[in-house]
């Protein structure tokens, strides 16, 4: 009677299929390690700082130890590229599909996707628990239970040679007991059969060489590859666009910026702008920016771009309150400390202007600030513009008066230079001011219409009229919204009379923008105003 093949047996097309995912999930890993590879100064720290749940301790620790935070690099790194070889090449599979089942648990276990915590900083998306580093972790566990490298793969290849040996051996040690005999006339036929079955037995120990050549060649190609903005973009660089994308690492970071006071509460000199994070890009007739900005900082971007922020230096954000929410998560959750100041925003945009919010809706937002944690709010320049320039300073006074009962610091913010004075000669006590700050040498600054290109309408006397106040002044908009270069922004509003500067920057920016300011605030400085902050 025929015997049964057991469902369990390794040929056809489970054979194939499981050979498929052992490549496939070879050619991620060996990816994955060699992108680290080569990326310059890359780290895991970033990964391991926004670790949550109970290992948090442990993952922020390696984060913060140097030694250790260069060995699990390094872990990291080969661990990736061997599993990788391995999986591909078909051999020693038991060892590494465990040592790659432990990296990917580790990855896991440093940010799981919990439901109720929502950890998963790092992934692609939000997730219930299980995400694609315990799916490939599973896919790995089915590798191990049934490996193919016996089967085709270099394993195979050894393991035929180890039996050619083996026999080679029995037949010596009968060869030495037996009498010799008369050498046998060579079967042709023969010797073409075993020839044929060294062949096959080639060709499925190296059955993985095909898919090996075409990862080398995907990987030169992609070598080679280089953006269009890399090669074309010549104009507008500013701290909100870049003439390449190569990032800038805290290893080239000159030093922490500078501090600074307002009343008795340390501000950096630098302050990071909170626009870029929200979408309002200011980007004139470039009509999609406003959406990619959005696309691009998605919750687990703008928590990696505070905690850089932090480690450069900056300890503060400037921000709308529609970003509340994710500052109170990133504090609960322990990532960072940043603090942050709010705008007060107290108009409502339409096709043909802006209109004043209802003042319960205005004060709402205020109160959102407060009670989220700002440690000050200012009136919004465009809504101090407004209610100054329609004479309802009642407005402003209201929202003033509501800050300051709460304890935070209270500031003005205005685009008019008009809006200041009036502001000033209506008896209004503020803790600092808030100010665009920006020359006119710029091509699109010569539009006669404003069509969002720029936002000091008056440098000279926002010059002269800053340096006769006793207030801090926070410059903003000083890079007229992506037209100036920020050597050019941050000189021009720390001479002419601001002690902080408040500025948009991508993430890969900020360490680039951060050693400007320090150069240009340790440097020949022509200030004329005393510091106020």
């Amino acid at each position: 009677m025929k015997k049964l093949t057991s469902p369990l047996e390794l040929k056809g097309i489970r054979l194939y299929a499981l050979f498929a995912l052992r490549l496939s999930i070879g050619w991620h890993f060996l990816y994955e390690g060699i992108a680290k590879l080569l990326i310059p100064n890359w780290t895991s720290a970033d990964y391991l700082q926004l670790s949550g749940w109970i290992f948090a301790p442990v993952f922020h620790w390696m984060a913060a130890t140097p030694m250790v935070l260069t060995m699990v690099d390094w872990i990291n790194i080969i661990g990736l590229i061997v599993v990788g070889l391995t999986l591909m090449l078909g051999i020693f599979e038991r060892i590494f599909t465990v040592i790659g089942m432990s990296l990917l648990f580790l990855y896991w276990l440093a940010n799981p996707p919990f439901i109720t915590n929502d950890f998963g900083v790092i992934n692609e998306g939000h997730y219930l628990v299980v995400n694609k580093n315990l799916v490939e972790l599973f896919a790995v566990l089915i590798l191990l239970l049934f490996p193919t490298g016996k089967y085709l793969g270099l394993e195979h290849l050894l393991k035929r040679n180890r039996s050619i040996q083996a026999s080679t051996k029995v037949d010596q040690a009968k060869q030495s007991e037996i009498k010799p005999e008369p050498k046998p006339v060579v079967n042709q036929e023969e010797v073409m059969q075993h020839a044929a079955l060294d062949r096959r037995t080639l060709i499925k120990g190296l059955s993985a060489l095909p898919v090996m050549g075409a990862f080398g060649y995907a990987l030169y190609e992609k070598t080679k590859w280089e953006s269009y903005e890399e090669r074309n973009l010549v104009d507008a660089v500013t701290g909100a666009s870049a003439k390449t994308l190569n990032i800038a690492s805290l290893k080239e970071l000159k030093g922490n910026i500078p501090m600074g006071k307002i009343k008795d509460i340390p501000f950096s000199k630098l302050i990071l702008g909170g626009n870029l994070l929200s979408g309002w890009a200011h980007s004139r007739d470039l009509i999609y920016v406003s959406q990619l900005v959005k696309a691009y900082h998605q919750k687990e971007k703008i928590f990696a771009t505070l905690l850089l922020a932090e480690k450069c230096g900056i300890n503060t954000l400037l921000t709308n309150p529609i970003l509340c929410a994710l500052i109170d998560e990133y504090w609960k959750r322990g990532i960072g400390k940043i603090q942050f100041i709010s705008d007060c925003a107290g108009l409502l945009y339409y096709d043909k202007g802006a209109r004043p919010m209802p003042i319960n809706d205005y004060m709402d937002k205020v109160k959102k600030a407060i009670d989220t944690g700002a440690v000050a709010c200012y009136i919004q320049g465009e809504t101090a513009d407004y209610y100054m320039g329609n004479g309802k300073p009642d407005v402003i006074a209201k929202v003033m008066d509501y800050v300051r009962q709460n304890g935070l610091l209270v500031g003005i913010g205005a685009h008019k230079i008009e809006t200041m004075k009036a502001c000033v000669d209506a008896g209004f006590q503020t803790d600092f001011w808030m100010k665009t700050m920006h020359h006119h040498n710029y091509w699109s600054a010569n539009n006669p219409e404003w069509h969002d290109n720029k936002f000091d309408f008056s440098p000279e006397e926002t010059t002269r009229y800053i340096n006769e106040l006793k207030e801090p002044v926070i410059g903003f908009k000083v890079m007229a919204a992506g037209a100036i270069l920020p050597k050019d922004g941050f000189r021009y509003a720390f001479e002419n009379g601001a002690d902080f500067v408040c500025a948009g920057m991508y993430d890969f920016q900020m360490v680039e923008d951060v050693n400007i300011a320090c150069d240009i605030l340790s440097g020949d400085l022509k200030r004329h105003r005393p510091w106020r902050g």
